[in-house]
């Protein structure tokens, strides 16, 4: 048995689970609810980062991050599912799942900011400035966006706009009525979109 320590908000933990449920491998995971701000957490022993999602092998080895994970996964289900493994697929994909990985960290670095700082602390300048990159990078998806497909960059997508939805009310939706089409479609096709969503 595998052991997914993860938080039912994380996107990166929640793309773990997508792609566990496309590979047919959840029923081997055992995922356990983790505080990534709490020190007594067992998470600093397992990721020296503290950072969630960690994989638990089950042999005194834990991998993280996500990326780790997934790429792990795919493996365990004889590899080319999720991440493809023609070279120019393969690399397409990963691109892909750099940028939302990247809109991601951009969008958790502003709620973290509220959330671990006192109002007199923030600062304006940091919070513009990854508010650009999720700004830049919903541009660019809305421009050209992907092949509805149950990929790792696809998936990475849907967990990064889950989370705005989630922490940002959603906002995003107003300015990009192509992705906001593209996640419908995506859902409808991945019932373990919904199967995953934050709660």
């Amino acid at each position: 048995m595998l052991t997914l320590r993860s938080s039912p908000a994380s996107p990166f933990g929640r793309k773990v689970k997508i792609v566990a449920k496309l590979l047919g491998l959840m029923d081997g995971i055992e995922v356990v609810a983790t505080s990534t701000t709490e020190p007594d957490d067992p998470i600093r022993a397992l990721n020296p980062l503290g950072k969630i999602p960690a994989l638990e092998l089950g042999d005194g080895v834990t991998l993280f991050d996500s990326r780790v994970i997934v790429e792990y996964l795919d493996h365990l289900a004889g590899g080319g599912r999720i991440i493809p493994s023609d070279p120019d697929a393969r690399f397409e994909a990963l691109r892909l799942q750099a940028l939302c990985d990247g809109l991601c960290d951009a969008a958790l670095l502003q709620v973290y900011e509220f959330r671990l700082r006192a109002e007199d602390e923030r600062s304006q300048t940091w919070l513009d400035l990854q508010a650009g990159k999720v700004t830049r990078a919903l541009a660019a998806l809305e421009a050209s966006p992907p092949p509805v497909e149950q990929e790792i960059g696809q998936i990475a997508l849907a967990c990064a706009l889950g989370y705005l939805d989630l922490r940002f009310e959603g906002r995003w939706r107003e300015d990009h009525p192509t992705l906001v089409a593209w996640l419908d479609d995506f859902a409808a096709a991945t019932p373990a979109y919904a199967e995953t969503a934050p709660h």
